[in-house]
Protein backbone atom coordinates (compact mmCIF):
# COMPACT_ATOMS: atom_id res chain seq x y z
CA UNK A 1 0.00 0.00 0.00
CA UNK A 2 1.27 3.48 -1.10
CA UNK A 3 2.25 5.50 1.72
CA UNK A 4 0.82 9.26 2.08
CA UNK A 5 2.47 12.31 3.51
CA UNK A 6 0.26 15.07 3.85
CA UNK A 7 0.99 18.83 4.70
CA UNK A 8 -1.45 22.03 6.00
CA UNK A 9 0.27 26.00 4.84
CA UNK A 10 -1.59 28.28 6.98
CA UNK A 11 -0.63 31.38 5.31
CA UNK A 12 -1.78 34.84 5.40
CA UNK A 13 -4.19 34.90 3.10
CA UNK A 14 -5.10 31.19 2.42
CA UNK A 15 -4.80 27.75 3.82
CA UNK A 16 -2.94 24.92 1.16
CA UNK A 17 -3.30 21.52 2.01
CA UNK A 18 -1.04 19.11 -0.06
CA UNK A 19 -0.87 15.24 0.23
CA UNK A 20 1.13 12.82 -2.33
CA UNK A 21 2.82 9.90 -3.01
CA UNK A 22 6.11 8.59 -4.02
CA UNK A 23 6.45 7.30 -7.69
CA UNK A 24 8.81 4.18 -8.42
CA UNK A 25 11.14 6.98 -10.11
CA UNK A 26 11.24 8.94 -6.42
CA UNK A 27 9.01 11.49 -7.89
CA UNK A 28 5.88 12.91 -5.61
CA UNK A 29 2.59 12.30 -7.34
CA UNK A 30 0.07 14.70 -6.30
CA UNK A 31 -2.73 12.65 -4.36
CA UNK A 32 -5.10 15.88 -3.21
CA UNK A 33 -3.98 19.52 -3.57
CA UNK A 34 -6.72 22.62 -2.50
CA UNK A 35 -6.78 25.82 -1.18
CA UNK A 36 -9.38 27.30 1.19
CA UNK A 37 -8.83 31.80 0.98
CA UNK A 38 -9.75 31.80 4.61
CA UNK A 39 -8.06 35.00 5.24
CA UNK A 40 -6.77 34.56 8.75
CA UNK A 41 -4.49 37.90 8.20
CA UNK A 42 -7.87 40.39 7.64
CA UNK A 43 -7.04 43.56 10.08
CA UNK A 44 -4.34 41.96 11.46
CA UNK A 45 -2.08 45.13 10.20
CA UNK A 46 -4.48 47.54 12.27
CA UNK A 47 -4.39 45.76 15.11
CA UNK A 48 -1.20 43.44 15.42
CA UNK A 49 -3.93 40.82 16.24
CA UNK A 50 -5.86 37.92 14.95
CA UNK A 51 -9.50 38.50 15.09
CA UNK A 52 -11.88 36.43 16.42
CA UNK A 53 -13.77 35.30 13.15
CA UNK A 54 -10.45 34.59 11.49
CA UNK A 55 -8.78 32.56 13.91
CA UNK A 56 -12.18 30.45 14.36
CA UNK A 57 -12.62 30.06 10.57
CA UNK A 58 -9.36 29.45 9.63
CA UNK A 59 -8.92 26.99 12.80
CA UNK A 60 -12.03 25.04 11.47
CA UNK A 61 -10.42 25.19 8.37
CA UNK A 62 -7.37 22.87 9.18
CA UNK A 63 -9.69 20.95 10.99
CA UNK A 64 -11.48 19.81 7.80
CA UNK A 65 -7.86 19.60 6.13
CA UNK A 66 -7.13 17.36 9.25
CA UNK A 67 -9.95 15.08 8.20
CA UNK A 68 -9.20 14.78 4.55
CA UNK A 69 -5.42 13.84 5.43
CA UNK A 70 -6.80 11.06 8.36
CA UNK A 71 -9.27 9.66 5.54
CA UNK A 72 -6.24 9.26 2.79
CA UNK A 73 -3.76 7.93 5.91
CA UNK A 74 -2.02 10.64 7.00
CA UNK A 75 -1.13 12.66 9.97
CA UNK A 76 -0.67 15.45 8.14
CA UNK A 77 2.24 18.51 8.79
CA UNK A 78 1.13 21.82 9.76
CA UNK A 79 2.89 25.12 9.37
CA UNK A 80 2.01 28.68 9.67
CA UNK A 81 3.81 31.53 7.89
CA UNK A 82 3.75 35.36 8.01
CA UNK A 83 0.44 35.70 10.03
CA UNK A 84 1.73 33.31 12.40
CA UNK A 85 4.87 34.67 12.83
CA UNK A 86 3.63 38.32 13.62
CA UNK A 87 0.54 38.15 15.44
CA UNK A 88 0.72 39.06 18.90
CA UNK A 89 -1.99 36.71 19.67
CA UNK A 90 -0.87 33.61 17.34
CA UNK A 91 -0.65 31.22 20.34
CA UNK A 92 -4.27 31.59 20.90
CA UNK A 93 -4.40 29.99 17.34
CA UNK A 94 -1.94 27.29 17.75
CA UNK A 95 -4.02 26.35 20.58
CA UNK A 96 -7.60 26.65 19.13
CA UNK A 97 -6.02 24.36 16.42
CA UNK A 98 -4.11 21.73 18.87
CA UNK A 99 -7.93 21.96 20.42
CA UNK A 100 -9.95 20.77 17.04
CA UNK A 101 -7.36 18.65 15.35
CA UNK A 102 -4.94 17.18 18.23
CA UNK A 103 -2.32 18.84 15.70
CA UNK A 104 0.79 20.82 16.91
CA UNK A 105 1.17 23.79 14.09
CA UNK A 106 5.05 24.64 13.66
CA UNK A 107 5.46 28.49 13.23
CA UNK A 108 7.96 28.57 10.43
CA UNK A 109 10.87 31.11 9.51
CA UNK A 110 10.66 33.45 6.56
CA UNK A 111 14.07 31.85 5.71
CA UNK A 112 12.75 28.27 6.18
CA UNK A 113 9.57 28.96 4.11
CA UNK A 114 11.89 30.39 1.64
CA UNK A 115 13.94 27.32 1.59
CA UNK A 116 11.23 24.96 1.38
CA UNK A 117 10.00 26.89 -1.62
CA UNK A 118 13.10 26.44 -3.06
CA UNK A 119 13.26 22.85 -2.86
CA UNK A 120 10.10 22.64 -4.12
CA UNK A 121 10.57 24.22 -7.50
CA UNK A 122 14.12 22.11 -7.79
CA UNK A 123 11.85 18.92 -7.45
CA UNK A 124 9.86 20.43 -10.41
CA UNK A 125 10.95 22.23 -12.68
CA UNK A 126 14.32 21.83 -14.86
CA UNK A 127 16.20 24.88 -13.89
CA UNK A 128 19.61 23.98 -15.20
CA UNK A 129 23.06 24.92 -13.17
CA UNK A 130 22.93 28.68 -14.21
CA UNK A 131 22.22 31.80 -11.55
CA UNK A 132 18.16 31.67 -10.46
CA UNK A 133 15.93 33.47 -8.12
CA UNK A 134 13.19 32.34 -6.81
CA UNK A 135 10.00 34.35 -5.22
CA UNK A 136 6.94 33.55 -3.77
CA UNK A 137 4.90 36.14 -2.73
CA UNK A 138 1.87 35.79 -0.92
CA UNK A 139 -0.53 37.57 1.07
CA UNK A 140 1.64 38.99 4.09
CA UNK A 141 4.93 38.30 3.02
CA UNK A 142 7.38 37.89 -0.32
CA UNK A 143 10.34 35.05 -0.08
CA UNK A 144 13.34 35.04 -2.47
CA UNK A 145 16.20 32.26 -2.86
CA UNK A 146 19.40 32.78 -4.57
CA UNK A 147 20.76 30.06 -5.77
CA UNK A 148 23.33 28.17 -8.62
CA UNK A 149 21.51 24.86 -9.59
CA UNK A 150 21.05 23.09 -6.75
CA UNK A 151 22.84 25.43 -4.47
CA UNK A 152 21.28 27.94 -2.11
CA UNK A 153 23.42 31.01 -1.91
CA UNK A 154 21.18 33.61 -0.32
CA UNK A 155 17.53 33.75 1.17
CA UNK A 156 15.39 36.34 2.95
CA UNK A 157 11.75 37.32 3.67
CA UNK A 158 10.53 40.64 2.82
CA UNK A 159 7.23 41.42 5.14
CA UNK A 160 5.91 42.86 1.32
CA UNK A 161 2.02 40.73 0.60
CA UNK A 162 -1.06 41.59 -1.36
CA UNK A 163 -3.22 42.00 1.73
CA UNK A 164 -1.19 44.63 3.10
CA UNK A 165 -0.73 46.67 0.10
CA UNK A 166 -4.39 46.47 -0.85
CA UNK A 167 -5.49 47.97 2.65
CA UNK A 168 -3.04 50.46 1.98
CA UNK A 169 -3.00 51.83 -1.18
CA UNK A 170 -6.32 49.94 -3.12
CA UNK A 171 -9.40 50.68 -0.24
CA UNK A 172 -11.48 52.36 -3.10
CA UNK A 173 -13.44 49.97 -5.42
CA UNK A 174 -12.62 50.62 -7.93
CA UNK A 175 -9.27 51.63 -7.32
CA UNK A 176 -7.92 55.63 -7.86
CA UNK A 177 -5.94 55.91 -11.04
CA UNK A 178 -3.61 58.24 -8.18
CA UNK A 179 -3.30 55.08 -5.75
CA UNK A 180 -1.25 53.52 -8.32
CA UNK A 181 2.08 55.75 -8.29
CA UNK A 182 2.06 55.47 -4.17
CA UNK A 183 1.58 51.78 -3.95
CA UNK A 184 4.44 50.50 -6.85
CA UNK A 185 6.18 53.36 -5.12
CA UNK A 186 5.75 51.30 -1.69
CA UNK A 187 6.70 47.89 -3.15
CA UNK A 188 9.56 49.06 -4.58
CA UNK A 189 11.04 50.82 -1.35
CA UNK A 190 9.96 47.37 0.82
CA UNK A 191 11.76 45.59 -1.99
CA UNK A 192 15.16 47.79 -2.08
CA UNK A 193 15.32 47.42 1.23
CA UNK A 194 14.46 43.85 1.47
CA UNK A 195 17.41 43.46 -0.29
CA UNK A 196 16.32 42.27 -4.04
CA UNK A 197 18.60 43.25 -6.76
CA UNK A 198 20.53 41.79 -9.72
CA UNK A 199 19.62 40.05 -13.10
CA UNK A 200 19.23 36.26 -12.80
CA UNK A 201 19.26 33.53 -15.84
CA UNK A 202 16.16 32.42 -14.71
CA UNK A 203 13.80 33.82 -12.45
CA UNK A 204 11.00 31.31 -11.50
CA UNK A 205 7.71 32.33 -9.30
CA UNK A 206 5.20 30.73 -7.27
CA UNK A 207 2.16 31.32 -4.82
CA UNK A 208 -1.30 31.89 -4.94
CA UNK A 209 -1.15 35.36 -6.88
CA UNK A 210 1.39 33.91 -9.39
CA UNK A 211 -0.40 30.52 -10.56
CA UNK A 212 -3.92 33.12 -10.29
CA UNK A 213 -2.04 35.45 -13.09
CA UNK A 214 -1.08 32.16 -15.38
CA UNK A 215 -4.44 30.46 -14.78
CA UNK A 216 -6.19 34.50 -16.05
CA UNK A 217 -3.90 34.47 -19.03
CA UNK A 218 -5.27 30.96 -20.11
CA UNK A 219 -8.29 32.12 -19.43
CA UNK A 220 -9.20 28.32 -17.29
CA UNK A 221 -12.45 27.81 -16.32
CA UNK A 222 -11.09 24.92 -14.48
CA UNK A 223 -7.63 25.61 -13.21
CA UNK A 224 -5.36 22.77 -14.85
CA UNK A 225 -1.62 22.53 -12.48
CA UNK A 226 -0.28 20.49 -15.60
CA UNK A 227 -0.84 23.50 -17.82
CA UNK A 228 0.29 26.08 -15.14
CA UNK A 229 3.52 24.67 -14.07
CA UNK A 230 6.30 25.52 -16.41
CA UNK A 231 4.33 28.36 -18.16
CA UNK A 232 5.72 31.47 -18.80
CA UNK A 233 4.33 34.82 -17.84
CA UNK A 234 5.94 38.22 -19.33
CA UNK A 235 6.03 41.81 -17.68
CA UNK A 236 4.54 42.89 -20.73
CA UNK A 237 1.04 40.51 -20.41
CA UNK A 238 1.02 41.57 -16.16
CA UNK A 239 0.89 45.03 -17.31
CA UNK A 240 -2.02 44.87 -19.19
CA UNK A 241 -3.21 42.55 -16.82
CA UNK A 242 -2.63 45.53 -13.89
CA UNK A 243 -4.42 47.99 -16.53
CA UNK A 244 -7.46 45.76 -16.72
CA UNK A 245 -7.55 44.70 -12.98
CA UNK A 246 -7.35 48.82 -12.25
CA UNK A 247 -9.97 49.66 -14.08
CA UNK A 248 -12.46 47.36 -12.65
CA UNK A 249 -15.10 47.13 -9.16
CA UNK A 250 -14.16 44.04 -7.25
CA UNK A 251 -17.43 42.44 -8.85
CA UNK A 252 -16.03 42.96 -12.37
CA UNK A 253 -12.82 41.15 -10.98
CA UNK A 254 -14.82 38.14 -10.41
CA UNK A 255 -16.04 37.94 -13.57
CA UNK A 256 -12.44 37.72 -15.03
CA UNK A 257 -11.95 34.12 -16.19
CA UNK A 258 -9.53 32.11 -14.32
CA UNK A 259 -9.54 34.14 -11.10
CA UNK A 260 -10.99 32.78 -8.19
CA UNK A 261 -13.62 35.21 -6.98
CA UNK A 262 -12.01 35.64 -3.16
CA UNK A 263 -8.60 36.71 -4.91
CA UNK A 264 -10.55 39.31 -6.94
CA UNK A 265 -9.74 42.24 -4.18
CA UNK A 266 -6.23 41.39 -3.56
CA UNK A 267 -5.04 40.91 -7.23
CA UNK A 268 -4.33 44.02 -8.21
CA UNK A 269 -1.76 44.62 -5.22
CA UNK A 270 -0.10 41.01 -5.93
CA UNK A 271 0.19 41.69 -9.87
CA UNK A 272 1.90 44.96 -8.66
CA UNK A 273 4.34 43.76 -6.22
CA UNK A 274 4.92 40.48 -9.61
CA UNK A 275 5.87 44.03 -11.88
CA UNK A 276 8.01 45.49 -9.97
CA UNK A 277 9.88 42.25 -8.96
CA UNK A 278 10.60 41.91 -12.63
CA UNK A 279 11.89 45.20 -12.97
CA UNK A 280 13.81 45.31 -10.13
CA UNK A 281 15.26 41.90 -11.34
CA UNK A 282 15.93 43.12 -14.96
CA UNK A 283 13.83 39.87 -16.70
CA UNK A 284 11.31 40.15 -19.11
CA UNK A 285 9.50 37.52 -18.34
CA UNK A 286 10.12 34.42 -15.76
CA UNK A 287 8.78 30.60 -15.34
CA UNK A 288 5.73 29.79 -13.10
CA UNK A 289 6.15 26.88 -10.37
CA UNK A 290 2.57 25.62 -9.45
CA UNK A 291 4.83 23.75 -6.51
CA UNK A 292 5.36 25.49 -3.26
CA UNK A 293 6.11 25.68 0.47
CA UNK A 294 3.84 22.69 0.79
CA UNK A 295 5.24 20.73 -2.13
CA UNK A 296 8.96 21.36 -0.76
CA UNK A 297 7.93 20.34 2.49
CA UNK A 298 6.31 16.97 1.26
CA UNK A 299 9.58 16.41 -0.66
CA UNK A 300 11.58 16.60 2.61
CA UNK A 301 9.20 14.20 4.74
CA UNK A 302 9.45 11.61 2.02
CA UNK A 303 13.47 12.38 1.89
CA UNK A 304 13.48 12.31 5.58
CA UNK A 305 11.43 8.77 5.73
Amino acid sequence: MDIIKAVIDVGTNSIKFHAAKKRPDGSLETVLDQNDIARLGEGLRETGLIAPGPLERNARSVETFAAKARELGAEPVVVGTMALRTAKNSDAFVKRVKELTGLDLLVISGEEEARLSYLAVLSGLPVGGGELVTFDTGGGSTEFVYGRGPEMLRRFSVPLGAVRITEEFFREDPVRPESLEPAYAEIRRSLEEGGVSGSPKVLVGMGGTVTSLASVKFKMETYDPDVVQGSVLTLEELREMAGMFSSMTIEQRKGVTGLQPKRADVILAGTCIVCSIMEMLNVPSFTVSDRGLRHGLAFELFSRA
